[in-house]
């Protein structure tokens, strides 16, 4: 513990620890410590005995963060200790209390399995109870191969990614970072090797996490107001309702939006292309004149005006990525 503190404050940044057992007025407090890790996964009948573990840690260490992970909506009713995945959670955030909650979904991305709709449904629930709470959620994903998941391409952490943001997300988790020595994960394939060697999703961590400072300050300030599933084979006007686009039209099949509501009073649309193998290349009619509509800048984190990215076809075209979002900001209505 004292070591990733350490490290923590060397590099500036801000981690979260393992309890390790100790009692609260033993824990460290520098700096580099952001809070502890008191439980992964718990059931619903341990949360009487967090409560009085997490309030004992607000009294030891006021500011600290004190941690909680929990299930995703895959387990069973044994697991959670509820009838209901909404169960489980509502008691959560109602008799542990904690400052932000987490969970982790490793959805199935294979070419015999689609575990994308799992996935949403359970940030879908993670939205409901944030919002309800008023408190920031987030969530850990897959991105190393283990039991019968496939090694994650780029394209599927970003859509990851992309998606978790779609529904509000104020955190994401690789799952994992550091390769475990178990049986469990004999592949290995995590971001850093057991040897300490860095892995391709490194590398692709690296350029998406780029991307997520850029857009941070801006989406730390959103509160999430719908999201909604778009099929370009669909009823598209019906899905597009209440959003501030009007039309979807052209190279794509399928998007996500998270439309927001700025501190300023603006409001925002992530644009998420749902497919996480084929790039989109839509044509987007706003509900505003396009000149007040600003682009926040992967690359800079900067608004802009939106460009075209296809300026000699007629309306704007937006091109984008497997799994990629792009965040606009729009007058307030």
């Amino acid at each position: 513990m004292k070591q990733q503190i350490d490290l923590c404050e060397k590099y500036g940044l801000r981690g979260i620890v393992s309890r390790a057992g100790l009692p609260p007025d033993q824990l460290p407090e520098g700096d580099g410590c952001w809070g502890y890790m008191m439980r992964d996964e718990p059931p619903t009948s341990a949360f009487a005995g967090l409560r009085t573990d997490v309030d004992a840690i607000r009294a030891a260490r006021p500011g600290k963060l004190a941690y909680i992970n929990l299930l995703p909506n895959y387990a069973n009713a044994k697991q959670l200790g509820a009838p209901t995945y909404d169960e489980h959670v509502a008691r959560f955030v109602k008799e542990v209390g904690t400052d932000v909650l987490s969970m982790d979904y490793y959805p199935m991305l294979a070419p015999n399995a689609d575990g994308r709709d799992g996935y949403c449904s359970n940030l879908a629930v993670m939205r409901k109870y944030s919002l309800q709470e008023d408190i920031p959620f987030w969530n850990f994903f897959n991105t190393m191969p283990f039991g019968p998941h496939y090694d994650p391409t780029e394209a599927d952490l970003r859509w990851q990614i992309y998606t978790s943001l779609a529904y509000g997300a104020k955190g994401v988790l690789y799952f994992c970072y550091w390769t475990p020595v178990s049986g469990e994960f004999p592949k290995g394939g995590a971001i850093i090797r057991t040897d300490g060697r860095r892995t391709r999703h490194y590398y692709q961590a690296k350029r998406i996490n780029a991307e997520l400072k850029n857009l941070g300050p801006v989406l730390m300030q959103l509160t999430s107001v719908s999201v909604n599933r778009v099929s370009t084979k669909g009823d598209v006007a019906e899905a597009l309702t209440g959003t501030p686009i009007k039309s979807i039209t052209g190279q794509g099949t399928e998007y996500l939006l998270g439309v927001f509501r700025h501190a300023d009073g603006r409001r925002a649309v992530l644009l998420n292309n749902y497919e996480r193998a084929y790039c989109a290349w839509p044509t987007v009619e706003f509900d505003a004149d396009l000149a007040q509509i600003m682009e926040v800048s992967t690359e800079t984190g900067v608004e802009a005006p939106v460009l075209d990215d296809s300026p000699e076809m007629p309306g704007l075209q937006v091109s984008l990525d497997a799994g990629a979002g792009r965040l606009f900001l729009l007058p307030a209505e």
